[in-house]
């Protein structure tokens, strides 16, 4: 035999022998088939964690802020179905109306100047609100429509308060204090005081309305007549809104640093209490929602809405600035 075919032959018998052998797959483990990858059309997108319901929110927690043009000094007035009204300041010049669950603006109204103070809301859903432009206002509160204006004689800066007729009462810097058909806008009458009214009017159960002035005194006016019923003289000039209690004692405060407790029948004076120095901060009043969310204005220009474990108003003759959310200035009758 030929050594090349020897050669030939050992080879073989080399590569067929002597080779590793593979390891046989285990019987019945059948390997699983690779996936294969989803376009990125069929891929699930991370979804962001949906954000806590209202009532699972804990107290002080933002719901949600609304921003104007100009500083929110006066409270919130809230219409029956949870609407809330505010004004701003220079420059902003205008009042707003506000969605309570998403604080989306519903409509705006522009005065001539800037909004005087606090809205007050009649039963009809009617917004009034005055401005320093010497106007008050009359505005379809859905709409946000002009339906009167009341000129007066000088700038507005006082909430107007509603009597249980619907009359609407409200001061000017012209030191007047006037009486005015809430439907018509006509006036009824008015009240010469000695100096700027800036008090916002507050209304007894039996219809007598107090009003401070700049002239230091608290007046007591017959609502039907316009004629003072009595005056009680502090130490300084009167622009706070009174306050009246159950029993009918009149309650305000004055630039003398001084809370007066005053007999509404009488006028005489039951008690006075002397405050410090007080620096300014939020000068907004809060207003609390039937939910009881609470709404409140800053001089950083916002509205805010806040969370609370409040259940609503408490069930107190004056439980708020204005007495109600609607600000109607008017206590309940007995």
């Amino acid at each position: 035999m030929k050594p090349t075919i020897i050669v030939l032959l050992a080879l073989c018998l080399c590569l067929g022998g002597c080779g590793k052998e593979e390891t046989p797959e285990p019987q019945g483990q059948a390997k699983a088939p690779s996936k294969p990858d989803l376009p990125d059309s069929k891929k699930k997108t991370p979804q962001p964690k949906p954000e806590p319901k209202v009532a699972d929110q804990k107290p002080g927690t933002l719901l949600w802020e609304f921003e104007m043009g100009g500083w929110v000094t006066f409270s919130p007035a809230i219409g029956s179905d949870g609407t809330v009204y505010v004004g701003s300041d220079q420059p902003d010049k205008k009042l707003y109306a506000i969605n309570p669950k998403s604080g989306v603006k519903l409509w705006e109204f522009e005065t001539g100047d800037s909004v005087g103070d606090s809205s007050a809301i009649g039963s009809d859903g009617t917004v009034y609100v005055g401005s320093t432009d010497g106007r008050l206002y009359a505005i379809n509160g859905k709409s946000g429509v002009k339906l009167w204006e009341f000129e007066t004689g000088s700038g507005v800066s006082t909430s107007p308060s509603i009597g249980s007729d619907g009359t609407v009462y409200v001061g000017s810097f012209d030191g007047q204090f006037y009486a005015i058909n809430g439907i018509k806008g006509d006036k009824l009458w008015e009240f010469e005081t000695g100096a700027d009214v800036f008090s916002s009017p507050a209304i007894g159960s039996e219809g007598t309305v107090y009003v401070g002035s700049d002239d230091k005194k608290l007046y007591a006016i017959n609502p039907k007549s316009g004629v003072k019923l009595w005056e009680f003289e502090t130490g300084a000039g009167v622009s706070s809104s009174p306050a009246i209690s159950a029993d009918s004692t009149v309650y305000v405060g004055s630039k003398d640093g001084k809370l007066y407790a005053i007999n509404g029948k009488s006028g005489a004076k039951l008690w006075e209490f002397e405050t410090g120095d007080r620096e300014y901060g939020v000068i907004s009043s809060p207003a609390i929602g039937s939910d009881g969310t609470v709404y409140v204005g800053s001089c950083d220009n916002k509205l805010y809405a806040i969370k609370t474990d409040s259940k609503g108003l408490a069930k107190s003759p004056w439980p708020m600035r204005g007495q109600n959310a609607r600000h109607t200035g008017r206590a309940l009758k007995k």
